[in-house]
């Protein structure tokens, strides 16, 4: 019966590892808006068709890897967007609240 009891326990984590694993594609054109002046630096993409949320994450195909001084640029390309499981875009949600708070400490030296 222990034994039976450990098997299905391990199924079980197996299960949900997949779920928290599994990501959907969706190939969507997007517009990259790249600009390198005095004023801003600065590289945006705008993604048609879908809304990224927590979890996710985005690959932009035939980005350029760089841009001239002084330069500005808008590009139209394809961008892979693979979305998070339910599990997954929920433990993103509880961790990137703690984890922010790592991004406020300030030190003061007397």
């Amino acid at each position: 019966m222990n034994a039976v009891w450990i098997a299905g326990a391990l199924c079980a984590l197996a299960v949900v590892a997949l779920w928290f694993a599994a990501r959907r594609r969706v190939e969507v054109p997007c517009t990259l808006d790249l600009e390198a002046t005095q004023e801003t630096f600065h590289a945006h993409v705008v993604l048609e068709g879908v809304a990224p949320n927590e979890g996710d994450s985005v690959l932009v195909h035939s980005a350029p890897s760089r841009i001239a001084p002084g330069e500005r640029r808008t590009l139209r390309s394809r961008a892979t967007v693979f979305q998070a499981s339910s599990l997954r875009r929920w433990w993103t949600r509880r961790i990137g609240t703690s984890e922010i708070t790592s991004l406020y400490e300030v030190g003061f030296e007397g």
